[in-house]
């Protein structure tokens, strides 16, 4: 069995209760960091730890935090980002609404690290029931003294508020999210100046995702060399994957980084295999934004090494023949799934939520969208590959934040590794409007790889 450090008492009754929580351990992390530490110490710990953003881009959370200005007079703020709306991606609101103290925890131990005296929590606006249950945690911890004014006799003071968005994909872009989060049109803002210089009001803020300040309480508890000695190589702890798709136990799963991608769909401990007795043909494993891989690379390195759940290994071979953990939305799919109809689908969700700022994503997303359909539809022409692929070169990299190197990146991958069902559906018109078409060698293992002759 792996080892647990946010999901240890997931199934302990009333553990979304501050008493529970409490017995079971709970705000330990604030009474250590406020009692015995520095501001500066906590952040030490956070970067011994090597513990990297879990909401999708990997940067070291400690480095963040060391670059936030700190100017006399000038107030700091911690924004939680709980606006999590990437396409299979439900990891944060499983948290949020069974262990809601976990996070309240780690906004208190990361507030005083980064002395920030009132801190936010952006929850994407149709989590409304997880508003009221962050709201209730808030209110037990305040009631308790974790929070106000001087918490635990240390001279520490924190207001924490819970701020529901709009419920715009956008708004997990962190500029987007402070935009809002002001009152503002959620539209990402140019930078630099980045957020530690000039984020919330034009103050100096910190924005990190749901799991990552979570995890800031297992660094400090066990302290961060510990915790670093769990995953493998610069991808450290543990991580919480949303596993979804034609798999016989979805659900939320926290793993140690450096399993193997095979262990996680086949163990009884993770996910079971793929439902039905199917065969596996391709993953998406971070979330509808990051590369989709056919099975035999998604397993396996292309050198047939095997591929692990890790930073490193899931992207290795770059977009040729690897992909990314991003922010863990792993969705599988079986031997009989259609990939054009996942790619049109994945495309019409991107096309949807562009804020429009930016030409190449405004008007790039929409065509991927109509020529990924008319595809799905049996109306595509043989060109049409060469012209999404061209259109996606177009939007990636050009725009203000990363939204359209996410709509870019999936569409590019699937024509990348799935051309000929493309194709299939050029060809065969009529056969593509009735049925799904499954290309089960997908599934077969890699060839050998043979040595080069000296």
């Amino acid at each position: 069995m792996g080892r647990k450090l946010l999901l240890e008492h997931i199934n302990v009754p009333g553990i979304n209760t501050f008493q529970v929580y409490r017995e079971k351990g709970g705000y330990r992390a604030v009474e250590k960091a406020l009692k015995t530490m520095s501001t500066d110490d906590v952040v030490e710990e956070v970067k011994k730890s090597g513990l990297r953003g879990r909401g999708g881009a990997g940067f070291p959370t400690g480095m963040k935090w060391s670059f936030l200005a700190k100017p006399d007079g000038v107030p700091r703020y911690l924004v939680c980002n709980a606006d999590e709306s990437e396409p299979g991606t439900f990891k944060d609101r499983y948290l949020m609404t069974h262990i809601p103290h976990a996070l309240i925890e780690g906004m208190i131990v990361a507030s005083y690290a980064l002395g920030a005296n009132t801190s936010y929590i952006y929850v994407r606006g149709e989590m409304m029931p997880q508003v009221r249950i962050l709201e209730k945690a808030i209110a037990e911890a305040k009631q308790a003294g974790f929070l106000g004014k001087n918490i635990l006799g240390s001279g520490f003071d924190l207001e924490l508020y819970v701020q529901p968005g709009g419920g715009a994909y956008i708004c997990g872009e962190e500029t987007a999210l402070l935009e809002s989060l002001e009152g503002k049109r959620g539209n990402p803002r140019i930078k630099p100046p980045f957020p530690a210089i000039a984020g919330l009001y034009g103050c100096p803020t910190v924005v990190n995702n749901v799991e990552s300040i979570a995890a800031v309480v297992p660094v400090i508890n066990e302290g961060g060399e510990e915790y670093a000695k769990i995953g493998i190589g610069r991808s450290t702890g543990t991580k919480l994957i949303s596993a979804s798709g034609n798999l016989r136990k979805p659900g939320v799963y926290e793993i140690e980084l450096g399993i193997s991608v095979e262990d996680f769909i086949y163990s009884d401990e993770y996910c079971g295999g793929i439902a039905n007795g199917k065969k596996l043909k391709a993953v998406v494993a971070g979330g509808s934004s990051v590369p989709i891989l056919p099975a035999n690379l998604i397993l396996n390195l292309a050198n047939g090494e095997k591929r692990l759940m890790s930073y490193e290994s899931l992207s290795e071979g770059g977009f040729a023949t690897g992909t990314m953990l991003g922010s863990g939305g792993f969705i599988a799919f079986d031997e009989d799934q259609c990939i054009v109809r996942n790619t049109w689908n994945f495309a019409r969700f991107y096309a949807h939520e562009s804020c429009g700022q930016c030409s190449p994503c405004r008007e790039g997303t929409g065509w991927m969208e109509k020529v990924l359909h008319r595809l799905e539809l049996g109306q595509g022409k043989s060109s049409d590959m060469d012209l999404l692929v061209s259109v996606s070169k177009q939007i990636e990299g050009n725009t203000i934040c990363p939204l359209g190197d996410a709509a870019a990146w999936p569409v590019a991958s699937a024509i990348r590794h799935f051309r000929d069902e493309f194709e299939w559906h050029v060809s065969n018109p009529q056969l593509a409007v009735k049925q799904n078409y499954g290309l089960a060698h997908y599934a077969d293992p890699l060839p050998p790889v043979v040595a080069a002759e000296a």
